[in-house]
């Protein structure tokens, strides 16, 4: 059970956790960044239940912490926490991601921290484009061990475990079919994004009429490290914000559902469909 928690989880807020391997051999591929009018928020805080079935599993929370201009450009902190709930059998787990994300919503800089029972470990990436290189630093804390300490070459912006999450909420409205670069299991990979401009209504417990929203699906042609594969889809909020409403993932045991429950933002209300 702990382990099918792990693939939702990480699934759920971008597609899997990915390890990097800054050695892999360089890819090549169409850089892909489109003008938006859609918006984030910073101290946005939304959060999603992950149902296996009928089994509630746990809860996603995702926050927007802070907007810093850089060298003329919006750099966005943004920070993920995964909890599995009390009292489900075989099952202790507390994760958190980290990232910073570029104008393009691209990663900057990513931190994954998963604590463990007998430590708790972590992951940082630190990229530097101009350069065309990340530095890679893992270890664990209580007593604090790096265990690598290495860097690579990037030929162009990759995304991390969090950053294509936000970069498929910004770039939705406009009908068109994307390869994003994705760094997976020591391997330079992509994931298929594919946006579509017709309104659909989805339904979710936390409010009692139908919301509008628009819809992505894609897909995978690898298995993450936590299992996520094939096929995913979702439907975000048709308006400026969107927020993502619900979503459906295979993952290695099946197919799984993450669900808006609750929601920080000045404003905002789901939009309801007509």
């Amino acid at each position: 059970m702990k382990n099918l928690f792990t693939i939702i989880g990480i699934a759920a807020i971008a597609f899997g956790f990915m390890r990097m391997n800054p050695k892999a051999a360089e890819i090549k591929h169409e850089y892909v960044s489109f003008t938006t009018e859609n918006e984030l928020k910073v101290g946005e805080e939304i959060t999603y239940l992950v149902r296996y079935y009928l089994i509630k599993l746990g809860e996603i929370r995702l926050k927007i912490l802070s907007k810093k201009e850089v060298d003329g450009k919006n750099l966005y902190y943004a920070i993920a926490y995964i909890d599995s709930y009390s009292g489900i059998p075989f099952v202790d787990l507390h994760q958190t991601y980290e990232t910073r994300l570029t104008q393009s919503y691209y990663s900057n800089y990513f931190k994954g921290i998963v604590k463990k029972p007998e430590y708790t470990t972590f992951t940082e990436y630190y990229f530097n484009y101009p350069k065309n290189s990340v530095k890679v630093r893992k270890g664990k804390v209580n007593p604090y061990e790096v265990w690598t300490d290495s860097s690579g070459t990037v030929e162009t912006e990759y995304h991390d475990g969090i950053s294509i999450f936000y970069f498929a909420r910004m770039n939705l409205g406009k009908k068109s079919s994307v390869n994003i670069p994705c760094l997976v299991n020591e391997k330079k990979v992509y994931t298929k994004l594919n946006f579509y401009d017709d309104v659909q209504k989805a339904s979710i417990d936390a409010v009692d009429y139908d919301i509008a929203t628009l819809h992505l699906d894609g897909e995978t042609n690898f298995v993450s490290v936590f299992g996520l594969t094939g096929y995913f889809e979702g439907w975000f909020s048709n308006d400026a914000a969107r927020i993502p409403i619900v979503a459906k993932l295979n993952v290695i045991i099946g197919r799984v559902t993450v669900e808006l429950i609750k929601w920080k933002r000045d404003g905002w209300t789901p939009p309801k469909y007509q």
